[in-house]
């Protein structure tokens, strides 16, 4: 982050460094709002408030636009780092407000606390739930056994799921088992109270996807590559 605009742009790998080219802020100063965005509870004109106390003169709506231009990049770049997860899995949805309506965050946790994936869905219902288990699947691997709450929509999802598997996954539904996922939820709901809601679902999910890689980094679901590094260094590292 020591680095000057120019000479920091120019070792970005190119697919970062297309999506700064508009962009005429220090790189700095963007990934700073954009990080402090996705991993405190601050709103937008928070963050304008804060830059402005520093004599910067950012608006609101730039950082906005920085977030949803490289928060993407960031969620890519992090899933070639991140940890593998443990193969017992809970599972549970929160919900989200978007445009006034809820809509509905699925997320699962494994037995140590670390986030499988995450999926925002418009709906609550076996086909949101199937498609949710289909990707977490998709990029961590087939668990063991994979814990719901008495939710039918999830569990028949799931009995979906199995009827095409020549090993059928463990299903469990128990409340109590849930509630590593639950306590897990209030990380990701801490961040988002200060938004007051989203605007578009496209917005929410991108931003959503900071949030989740900011608090994965903080449970130290980053590989290590021999550097101690921060939390805050590694958001950095992903693609500088």
């Amino acid at each position: 982050m020591a680095k000057t605009k120019k000479s920091a742009r120019a070792t970005l790998p190119p697919s970062i460094g297309k999506v700064l080219k508009r962009l005429h802020h220090p790189l700095d100063v963007i990934l700073l709002c954009v990080r402090w965005y996705v991993a405190y509870s601050l709103s937008l004109r928070n963050l304008e408030e804060m830059m402005a106390e520093r004599g910067l003169e950012v608006d609101h709506s730039s950082v906005h636009r920085w977030v949803i231009k490289l928060v993407p990049l960031f969620e890519k770049a992090f899933r070639k780092h991140k940890r593998p997860v443990g193969k017992s899995w809970r599972m549970d949805e929160t919900y989200v407000k978007v445009r006034g309506q809820w809509k509905y965050l699925y997320r699962a946790v494994d037995k140590a606390g670390n986030t499988v994936d995450f999926l925002l869905r418009a709906h609550r219902d076996k086909a949101a739930a199937r498609r949710y288990f289909e990707k977490a699947i998709d990029r961590n691997g087939e668990p063991e056994t994979i814990t719901v709450d008495k939710s039918g929509a999830n569990l028949a999802a799931l009995e979906a799921l199995n009827a095409d598997r020549p090993t059928p996954i463990k299903v469990r539904q128990s409340k109590y088992l849930n509630n590593v996922v639950e306590q897990d939820h209030r990380a990701i709901k801490r961040i988002i109270k200060p938004m007051m809601g989203f605007k578009d679902f496209r917005c929410a999910r991108i931003i959503l996807a900071g949030i989740e890689v900011m608090h994965m980094i903080r449970k130290g679901q980053m590989q290590d590559d021999g550097i101690a590094r921060n939390p805050a260094e590694k958001f950095y590292s992903i693609i500088i």
